[in-house]
């Protein structure tokens, strides 16, 4: 788990860094920062979705669409969200959304190939290259999240952490599950979620990502069935 306390550490050093500069920055600097921010995302987002390209586009769509039901039948944006306030309630108001910028970080840092393929990478073949290109990725992201949202974004490390180490811990089941079209499905639908991010960052619409966090495990599941049938 070396390559994932490597990023908990790089996502913290950003947050402390941002955190100092935004405090200081003009609020039309900050909203600068937010747009920049939301259509870098956007960016990511796309290119990650066009994953799609190397599978079926029906895995993505069906394990987008299934999952936002599954995701808003257990009520799971409400839950991480009610989580967030906690948070903000214990942080006693030290400056930014604890709750927005905790949620919105935590979805950035753990969606997407790097997180997967590195924490695998990192427990079964000691390949840190993965992980430490995505903790540089997201060292200067959490600059700019926590310039814009506040010091809540250092919460994303305790995600990270719990995410990527659950998935070095089962890196042997996950090695021989997340490969070829199921992990480009996984890919794909990460990219999607992203883009939702985006838009909510850019300020255009809340698309309640955190109720389509099945997906990522639907899009997969459902290569996974087709191959068995077939």
């Amino acid at each position: 788990m070396t390559g994932t306390f490597i990023n908990v550490g790089a996502i913290l050093a950003g947050t402390l860094l941002g955190a100092a500069v935004g405090s200081r920055l003009p609020k039309a600097f900050q909203e600068r920062v937010m747009a920049g921010l939301g259509l870098l995302t956007l960016v990511i987002g796309i290119d990650l979705a066009l994953a799609w390209r190397d599978t079926s586009p029906l895995y993505v769509m069906g394990g987008v669409l299934i999952g936002g039901l599954v995701g808003e039948a257990l009520g799971i944006e409400e839950r991480l969200s009610n989580l967030g306030d906690r948070l903000q309630a214990r942080a006693r108001g030290r400056g930014g959304t604890v709750s927005e910028a905790f949620f919105t970080s935590s979805l950035l840092f753990c969606i997407g190939p790097l997180a997967v393929v590195g924490s695998i990478q990192d427990s079964l073949e000691g390949n840190l290259e993965p992980l430490v290109t995505k903790s540089l990725l997201d060292g200067f992201a959490s600059i700019a999240l926590a310039a814009a949202l506040g010091p809540g974004v250092a919460l994303a490390a305790l995600s990270v952490l719990i995410y990527q180490g659950a998935l070095s811990l089962g890196a042997g089941l996950f090695d021989s599950v997340l490969e070829g079209e199921a992990l480009n499905a996984l890919t794909s639908a990460g990219g999607v979620l992203i883009i939702g991010i985006s838009l909510k960052l850019l300020g255009l619409t809340d698309v309640k990502v955190g109720n389509f966090l099945p997906a990522l495990v639907f899009a997969p599941v459902l290569v996974g069935i087709t191959n068995a049938i077939s």
